[in-house]
């Protein structure tokens, strides 16, 4: 956030020949504020949909599996 914050002068234009320096403050400051948004939010939201997936996986395999009791009744 405070390399965010501290190219934002360049991004807004302050300063002397700041028109030429504008677009590559926009771009820095874009990068930046799309680099925060992947890692502060999606990274998450991705863990908890693996978390869900691994839950889903589990319950299918246990339904799968044969019960110990009913196994011992067969033989």
């Amino acid at each position: 956030m405070a390399a965010l914050m501290g190219t934002l002068p360049i991004a807004l234009g302050w300063g002397a020949g700041a028109e030429s320096r504008r677009g590559l403050g926009l771009a820095v400051v874009g990068g930046l504020a799309v680099s925060q948004v992947l890692t502060l939010f999606l990274t998450p939201v991705v863990y908890i949909y693996f978390e869900e997936l691994q839950a889903w996986l589990r319950r299918g395999r246990k339904n799968e599996e044969p019960d110990g009791d009913a196994a011992i009744a067969e033989v």
